[in-house]
């Protein structure tokens, strides 16, 4: 899409592997809760007094602390936008950024979350700044005004999706609210998982843009297609579990995927223009007619519409089983 390659670069800027356990704990009527990661996000802790703020939390650069229940949120993510909504903390909301496009109801300004300006933040009298990243003047911009921003990197796997959506509602007073959106989500991807038709040693290549960066199965993306039981023919071309290798159009035609997901589809890439790069054209995939194309916004986010995702992926093969 026309704004997918900052995000594709932001996913591999922030794409790594390693483990992690993310604990949200507050005092008072005492709550803790614990979500095992397999990734390398930060260990996040969050304490609150009886009446539930001062909060204090642990985002990739370290402890944030917000005085109060913020009221007037400024969100440059659009994942962290969805994830607000669907908690209940959409009236908290103020200004989202220009790739906020959902839910319909999100107040979506000409901000962006690529080259921030902190001056036509503070125009919106922000309490709480979310943000996937920074580009270098953000945080320390923002804490100049005693605004304080928590930065959510691209999610890894579903449990550092979990995790970004239980400590968001943490710092928002909203906890409840995020742990009602994580439980829909897991029981979601259940129902989806259970119902799916994918026959055993189904093989998938997910296309993240026109040079031929793909999803492996170490990318939270890719995740997905595990759950289906898709073998996913990048993951030989990514040893060291990057996520999102760039492969070669020659390496694509070795391993002769049965199934193509385009998740690039603004950028021009259509199944009928796929098959006419050199050799694809013998590809079973594309003899098959089996390619889809997805909604490239629900396949760039890591919020609560990942279930969408997830279902487009299982509908898209039952069709093609169903005319096959």
């Amino acid at each position: 899409m026309r704004r997918f390659a900052p995000l594709l670069a932001l996913i591999l800027v922030t794409a790594a592997c390693g483990s992690g356990v993310v604990a949200v704990t507050t005092t008072g009527d005492t709550t803790t809760t614990v979500v095992n990661t397999t990734t390398s996000q930060p260990e996040t802790t969050t304490t609150t007094l009886d009446d539930g703020f001062p909060v204090t939390v642990e985002d990739m650069n370290g402890s944030v602390t917000i005085e109060a229940r913020p009221v007037s949120i400024v969100s440059l993510s659009a994942t962290a936008t969805e994830m607000l909504f669907a908690m209940g903390a959409g009236d908290q909301v103020v200004a989202v950024d220009e790739y906020s496009n959902y839910p319909d109801e999100a107040p979506t300004t000409s901000l962006t979350g690529f080259n921030p300006s902190i001056e036509a933040i503070l125009t919106y009298g922000p309490d709480l700044v979310v943000a996937s990243w920074d580009p270098g003047e953000l945080v320390e911009g923002m804490s100049a005004f005693d605004v304080p921003v928590l930065v959510f990197p691209t999610a890894l796997s579903l449990d550092d999706s979990y995790a970004q959506t239980e400590t968001l509602g943490a710092a928002t007073g909203n906890i409840d609210g995020a742990a009602d959106v994580v439980a829909q989500i897991q029981t979601d991807i259940q129902i989806v998982v259970g119902a799916s038709p994918v026959p055993e040693g189904l093989s998938i290549f997910h296309e993240a843009d026109p040079t031929l960066y793909a999803a492996s199965s170490f990318s939270f993306i890719g995740q997905l297609y595990s759950l289906l039981g898709l073998e996913n023919v990048v993951d030989e071309a990514d040893p060291d579990q990057f996520g999102f290798p760039q492969l070669s159009s020659e390496y694509l035609v070795a391993a002769d995927p049965d199934f193509i997901f385009l998740a690039d589809a603004s950028l021009g890439m259509t199944p009928d223009i796929i098959a006419l790069r050199p050799g694809w054209d013998q590809m079973s995939a594309v003899k098959n007619g089996a390619i889809a194309t997805l909604d490239e916004d629900i396949a760039s986010r890591w919020g609560p519409r990942v279930v969408d995702l997830l279902r487009s992926i299982s509908d898209a093969i039952a069709e093609y089983l169903l005319t096959s």
